[in-house]
């Protein structure tokens, strides 16, 4: 059973940065694609970004590509979201995720594991 803990979240301006960060409790962090999800006010939860278990592929959601970027240290067994230019659409709850696969990384079925959240706020 992984354990993900985000952090990094917090209240930014328009036009701000963050780095979330995403903490896996087990050493084979290696074994597993990571994804980021986000669910805003009163919508449902939508894919962000992924990368696959080597860092060699990563996919990004075209609503933050140019301004979001995801990277991973396996050493750290921690993956990141680096968020640019952030705007007021970007608030939501931001939402780390591990899975075994890559052919659907964009949707929820493909992660197995999943942490708490961490709101993010970008206030205009």
């Amino acid at each position: 059973q992984v354990q993900l803990v985000e952090s990094g979240g917090g209240l930014v301006q328009a036009g701000g940065s963050l780095r979330l960060s995403c903490a896996a409790s087990e050493r084979t962090f290696s074994r597993y694609t990571m994804g980021w999800f986000r669910q805003g006010p009163g919508k449902e939860r939508e894919f962000v970004a992924a990368i696959r278990r080597s860092a060699d592929s990563s996919y990004l959601s075209n609503s933050v590509k140019g301004r979001f970027s995801i990277s991973r240290d396996n050493a750290k067994s921690t993956a990141y979201l680096q968020m640019n230019s952030l705007k007021p659409e970007d608030t939501a709850v931001y939402y780390c995720a591990a899975g075994y696969g890559w052919l659907q990384v964009t949707t929820e079925d493909e992660y197995n594991y999943w942490g708490q959240g961490t709101q993010v706020t970008v206030s205009s």
